[in-house]
């Protein structure tokens, strides 16, 4: 069995990866806008997401990952800056494209529970407790 931990720094990646799928100029800005430490703006995050979106957030966080490693590999081999701009806009495109055909899941749904995990570490623990669960299934 392969064991996946979910880290702050992954969570982060996605969210920015998403945002930047969506409007360069809003990644910009959340970039710019990070929380700062002991800011508890959203008592009871993990309470508002049920055990079935965060299964369906596992699913599509699984594949949106598969696609981030794949294409960072890619971006990484590439010198040319018009090349890595094409396949970071490609990348984009996918991972949208893998959350919008993950059952029960949507791109601001997504997004939602990317951003409350960051904030909530009751959340993040649901999160890696399913996407340990998940990530068998997926491999």
């Amino acid at each position: 069995m392969i064991t996946r931990y979910l880290s702050a720094t992954s969570l982060t990646a996605a969210v920015l990866s998403l945002m930047f799928l969506g409007n360069p100029a809003s990644a910009q800005q959340a970039t710019q806008e990070k929380p700062t430490q002991g800011q508890s703006d959203n008592n009871g995050a993990a309470a508002a997401v049920s055990d079935q979106k965060i299964e369906a957030f596992a699913v599509a966080y699984l594949q949106v990952d598969k696609i981030r490693q794949e294409y960072a590999a890619k971006i990484g081999a590439t010198s040319d800056p018009t090349a890595k701009q094409q396949l970071q806009t490609e990348a984009s495109k996918q991972m949208v494209q893998a959350v919008q055909t993950s059952p029960d899941m949507s791109v601001d749904e997504y997004k939602a529970i990317l951003s409350a995990a960051q904030k909530d570490p009751v959340l993040i623990k649901k999160v890696q407790d399913k996407l340990q669960k998940s990530a068998p299934a997926q491999q």
